[in-house]
């Protein structure tokens, strides 16, 4: 029988190694020994149901899905901030603020980044999450907890730091958000498996937290900052500094600003975060003038909707204006059709646009999007180009309509549109685009990193009638890939090293490279530490891939649909018999990199960053996309850019690639 101390001291063990992974960026542990920890704790609440309680890292992910979110009111109100447009209603806002104070000639001005995400309020009682909420209309938003406990920025139990002592209830708001690069990779994930691609960051988020599953919103890699806290912290502090100080020794992720002493110092500090928008790894809109003294807050108080002593100030958004030259339609690997712009090459934020996705019909009908039209087109959330509206005034009556054809364009066969989807999709399973394009996903870097195999001698491949699926990729002898057009012996030779290097990759990028919709890097790396084994996998019903850890139910009706599939299984056993390991890769004995955090830049040539990450994380280290003060070393090959710079201003360690190879050898 396992004691309440006992329990309890392992509980806070883990709170504290999570906030220091998740929030400080800075693990002072193993992964594996969280995990073990993490095992450890879930045994003693099978073992002791009683001593399950709210705050328990156990109770982040695996509730059942809601019917419906609850109400909550906010108290106070959750308001929304004023925008200012320009710089001359900046400084209006100053001297409306001067003038309703009457007795301060100057006031002092905290400058935040703007980030684009979801405001949430946190009601902590006794130190431990007792109710998250959207905030709705400001007065009533909807019960999320569920869905914020997955996030792991967020603390379920307060932690103090120093002297700081955790009030009996308190009120925490913020914005959850998702990083771009999480963002990126979500919506390759959605266009992969015929979903509707989220318009930029915020929306992903809102979308998120907002799932009546709890196991979804924990699929997608959430992060949560905070700036304010109400109701027994109120007189706590002077300055929105202090309070913000505060609320990291509690173990929040917080919105750290500037300090400036005239409203000119806020406006160059709102140019100097706009200047770097770019490096930021969250989506951000603009920046927040915010009064610093919290007595002159109080005294200026609020409008209905927004505060009299903060505001915003809008950047311009990443937009441009072109022309739609064209529409064309390309067939996905699960026969998916989609509509894409090609357009009159624009800049946006320094990278050049040639075409935008569009979607569906369904969304080329709501935008009376045409070919020929005049648009606005955007870099949704730095990622993926879309069209955001069409310039109607422009037109000069030669446009043309648009519609999805009734046919393949690659093999003729009929489309057919799905249950409840607005996709359209061949119906012609030996259609040669959804195998080349099936081909390409499985030779990617990130999936079976098979180098030289490109999309022009896929397309030679498939075409010649010599591969019609992956497996067929691992029959050619070397002599017939020289048999193949424009393939010299040297190439040859590269293409079947890389084929025979592929075979060792692993379950868990085998997992990805088999492009089963739904199934991403994530998903296959939680679902091979699961199973450890194909075979186990593949017998495992739809309820036991639901009860993995962070494993929705569309993922695991999609692994089933998959290895249900007529096909699937000889398919697999051909990789096998061709030589493909079907286990997981073995985690390396020496853990020379456990706790530490690395950041790869640049172009490297003894191995592809993907596979240098591997390297590190099976040392037992971590890899992150963005350098923080947190970071132990940068990795800089070639052409390596703002990260490089970033890592020398904060005094980070730099390694070459020649130095990488000598610290791993």
């Amino acid at each position: 029988m396992t004691s309440a101390h006992t329990y309890t001291e392992l509980k806070n063990r883990l709170h504290y190694h999570n906030h220091r992974y998740y929030v400080l960026d800075a693990p002072e542990v193993s992964d594996s020994d969280y995990d073990r920890m993490m095992r450890e704790l879930e045994q003693m609440e099978r073992d002791n149901p009683s001593l399950l309680s709210p705050d328990s890292p156990t109770q982040r992910v695996g509730s059942s899905p809601a019917a419906h979110f609850e109400k909550f009111n906010h108290s106070p109100r959750m308001l929304s901030l004023a925008n200012a447009m320009n710089l001359n209603e900046l400084r209006a806002f100053d001297v409306r603020c001067r003038r309703a104070l009457g007795d301060v000639p100057a006031l002092e001005y905290i400058v935040e980044p703007k980030f684009d995400g979801l405001a949430v309020s946190l009601h902590y009682v006794g130190g431990i999450l007792h109710i998250g909420a959207t905030r709705g209309d400001g007065g009533t938003g909807e019960n999320i907890t569920t869905n914020l406990k997955t996030i792991h920025s967020i603390p379920l139990k307060i932690l103090p730091r120093g002297d700081a002592e955790c009030p009996d209830v308190l009120t925490v708001r913020g914005e959850v958000m998702m990083l771009i690069e999480e963002f990126g990779r979500l919506n390759c994930r959605r266009i992969e498996n015929d979903q509707p691609a989220f318009a930029n960051p915020r929306n992903a988020a809102a979308g998120s937290v907002r799932q009546l599953d709890p196991r979804i919103t924990a699929e997608r890699r959430l992060d949560a900052v905070f700036y304010a806290a109400h109701q027994a912290d109120e007189g706590r502090y002077e300055t929105q500094v202090q309070l913000v100080k505060g609320l990291k020794e509690y173990g929040f992720k917080v919105n750290t600003g500037r300090l400036c002493s005239t409203i000119e110092e806020a406006i160059a500090a709102c140019h100097d975060i706009e200047a770097q928008r770019d490096s930021y790894p969250f989506e951000i809109d603009g920046a927040v003038v915010k009064v610093n003294d919290l007595h002159l807050q109080e005294r200026l108080g609020a409008l209905p909707r927004s505060p009299r002593w903060a505001i915003a100030l809008k950047f311009k958004p990443l937009q441009e204006t072109t022309v739609i030259k064209n529409i064309k339609v390309q067939v996905g690997r699960t026969g998916a059709l989609t509509p894409v712009a090609e357009l009159e090459p624009v800049l946006i934020s320094g990278v050049e646009v040639k075409r935008a996705t569009l979607h569906n019909q369904d969304e080329i009908t709501r935008k009376d999007i045409r070919i020929g039209d005049t648009v606005i087109v955007q870099r949704a959330g730095d990622v993926i180009p879309e069209v955001v509206r069409v310039l109607a005034d422009k037109r000069t009556g030669q446009e043309q309509v648009f519609s999805m054809p009734g046919q393949c364009p690659s093999c003729n066969s009929p489309v057919e549109a799905g249950i409840d989807e607005a996709v359209i999709r061949c119906t012609n399973r030996t259609c040669p685009a959804i195998i080349k394009e099936s081909i390409r996903h499985f030779a990617a870097r990130e999936a079976m990193n098979i180098e030289g195999l490109g999309v022009k001698l896929i397309s030679r491949l498939v075409d010649s009638g010599r591969v019609s699926s992956i497996a067929d990729l691992y029959m050619l002898s070397p002599e017939d890939w020289q048999n193949v057009e424009r393939m010299g012996d040297k190439s040859a030779a590269n293409i079947t090293i890389a084929l025979e290097r592929s075979k060792a990759a692993g379950l868990e990028r085998l997992l990805f490279a088999l492009g089963i919709r739904n199934i991403g890097r994530q998903s296959a790396r939680i679902l091979t530490a699961h199973f450890r084994s194909l075979e186990k996998l593949c017998s495992a019903s739809r309820d036991e891939l639901i009860a993995v850890h962070e494993i929705g139910p569309e993922a695991a009706e999609s692994l089933r649909v998959f290895f249900d599939e007529k096909g699937t299984m000889d398919m697999l056993t051909r990789l096998q018999d061709a030589g493909l390991s079907t286990e997981p890769m073995q985690a390396l004995s020496n853990s020379r990199f456990a706790g530490k955090t690395f950041v790869l830049t640049g172009s490297l040539h003894s191995a592809s960053r993907e596979s240098a990450g591997e390297i590190i994380r099976r040392y037992g280290g971590r890899v992150a996309g963005s350098v923080s003060k947190k970071t132990d070393y940068v990795i800089a090959g070639d052409s390596a850019g703002s990260k490089l710079e970033k890592a020398r201003t904060l005094g980070i360690a730099v390694l070459n690639e020649a130095e990488f190879v000598k610290l791993i050898a």
